[in-house]
């Protein structure tokens, strides 16, 4: 399996083509003026009474929704999850991990139930064509590298709320994607309830763990052997260490500059030498690689045991840690603090 963070950090290899992003769009009108059976999936709205129309400002301009919506496509990465939440199943979203958005998530299966989305793309590559064909009301782009090429198209087939323009892709925080999420669905109460459960757990942790105030936690991916993706303070699983009451890197930080993580070689191991190292591991054979490493193996974090290895998958720590979602993080939570607080450690 790829590491996530190999596809988070990915830029786009190729560009659109021309002859299929036209075809594409003349399709739209056979697809939305017959009288086909509608795609399996539709969702029910979940809208509050008079959220709408309301208007959202983002990175391309700003996209007025003027109704509930059923039929919703998300192109970003972790989009998919707070819509659930919200009680909507999208008919449409984006592959990531190699595993689908519907699989063995252990915090969405039973959300997703028997009714999987199309998959419409990969990563911010999306498929024109099946877009279309499943006529959706709304499409989200929250955790996204959506180009201004491909919203002017998108927004040809249905209303799209792009990412955040403050920020820069994938460094938007989680919990403002899940806002603005809630407030294109017109369930910003119920949006709110959620973050307030989570804020609520995060506080307790923080009270209840004082020390965290005083450490210095990285996240970082060593699946490329030789080299480490440190995450800078931007990248969702960073924000969730800080969020529990960490102090993240300034270091990492200055060295990863506009990027999202900073590639850190044997040369500059010092740079994991914190109070809190999370390293996760995308299949079993690394950690066993990085305790042999004799650059790690002399740092002071890995002589104390203050290092902790987060399987990506089996069970989906680091898979709940890179979503980073309103359902993604309560798991993430409950099975990443007994790693941080564990004897020795």
């Amino acid at each position: 399996m790829r590491s996530p963070s190999k596809i988070v950090n990915g830029r786009r290899t190729g560009r659109w083509s021309r002859v299929l992003v036209a075809a594409a769009l003349t399709a739209t009108v056979a697809a939305c003026g017959g009288g086909s059976e509608e795609p399996n999936g539709t969702a029910s709205s979940s809208a509050a009474p008079g959220a709408f129309p309301v208007t959202i400002e983002h990175k391309y301009g700003s996209t007025t929704v003027t109704k509930a919506s059923s039929r919703v496509v998300t192109l970003g990465l972790s989009d998919q999850d707070t819509v659930l939440a919200l009680g909507i199943k999208p008919v449409g979203a984006v592959d990531w991990f190699g595993e689908r958005p519907f699989g063995n998530w252990a915090w969405t299966k039973d959300l997703w139930g028997s009714t999987p989305p199309e998959i419409v793309g990969e990563r911010d590559e999306y498929n024109v064509e099946k877009i279309v064909a499943l006529k959706p009301d709304l499409i989200i782009a929250q955790y996204s590298g959506m180009t201004q090429e491909q919203y002017t198209t998108l927004s040809k087939i249905a209303p799209v709320v792009a990412q955040a323009k403050q920020y820069d892709d994938y460094a938007t925080p989680w919990d403002e994607m899940a806002k603005v999420i809630g407030k294109a669905l017109g369930a910003e109460p119920k949006v709110d309830q959620l973050l307030a459960a989570i804020d609520k757990r995060l506080a307790d942790i923080r009270q209840q763990h004082p020390e965290f105030a005083t450490q210095t936690a990285v996240v970082a991916d060593p699946s490329e052997p030789g080299t480490y993706a440190a995450f800078a303070k931007g990248d969702p699983k960073a924000q969730l260490l800080g969020e529990m009451g960490y102090k993240l890197s300034d270091q990492v930080e200055q060295l990863a500059g506009k990027e999202i993580a900073a590639v850190v070689s044997s040369e500059r191991l010092d740079l994991l030498d914190v109070d809190r190292l999370v390293l996760l591991t995308a299949d079993p054979s690394v950690e066993p690689r990085v305790k042999a490493d004799p650059v790690y193996a002399a740092l002071k974090v890995a002589k104390e045991g203050r290092a902790v290895f987060v399987p990506y998958m089996e069970p989906p720590v680091g898979a709940a840690l890179s979503f980073v979602t309103v359902l993604s993080v309560p798991y993430a939570i409950d099975q990443l603090l007994p790693m941080l607080v564990a004897p020795g450690r």
